[in-house]
């Protein structure tokens, strides 16, 4: 997708959030989010370290992907507010790559001072894994997408994680 039909997507996007009271963030399209006034995004750790003061000052909220401790670290360092640290898992998306697992998950937690979610391979069976490695919350995707039906999807796997906390 283009970055102007991003920033058209965006804009649609942003204002049925805020129809709700939903925050929403762009993802990766920092100048889309600033230009449309959206505070929040989330960014690739290239695009961050790129990024000027006076460009991240722009925003309330930047988040960004991590791949190892050192990228936590850095990230944190660079001003990033959160992490999202993967993949932890084997996941199709990452088709042929081992999961990181949840050494890894724990490593990175225990590095750095800002929220950290897991992300890749999470599923209702072990996303309590995750929260239990030090994860702050869990990233899910195909997940959602397959889902038949989404409301039951999400109680499961709430239920799942209450099971497991307990």
């Amino acid at each position: 997708m283009s970055e102007k039909e991003y920033s058209e997507l965006a804009e649609k996007s942003a204002e049925i959030c805020k129809g709700y009271g939903v925050p929403f963030a762009v993802n990766s399209f920092w100048k889309t989010a600033a230009k449309l006034g959206i505070k929040i995004v989330h960014l690739p750790l290239h695009i961050l370290r790129e990024m000027s003061h006076e460009e991240k000052a722009q925003f309330d909220v930047i988040g960004t992907s991590t791949h190892s401790k050192d990228d936590a670290i850095e990230a944190e360092a660079l001003g990033a507010g959160y992490i999202i640290a993967g993949h932890i898992f084997e996941t199709d998306c990452k088709k042929g790559l081992a999961g990181r697992g949840l050494g890894f998950l724990e490593e990175v937690k225990k590095s750095v001072k800002i929220p950290v979610y897991a992300i890749g391979g999470i599923s209702p069976e072990n996303a309590a894994d995750c929260i239990r490695a030090g994860a702050d919350g869990i990233c899910m995707m195909s997940g959602f997408m397959q889902a038949e039906d989404v409301s039951s999807f999400m109680e499961n796997l709430k239920n799942s994680i209450k099971r497991k906390e307990k």
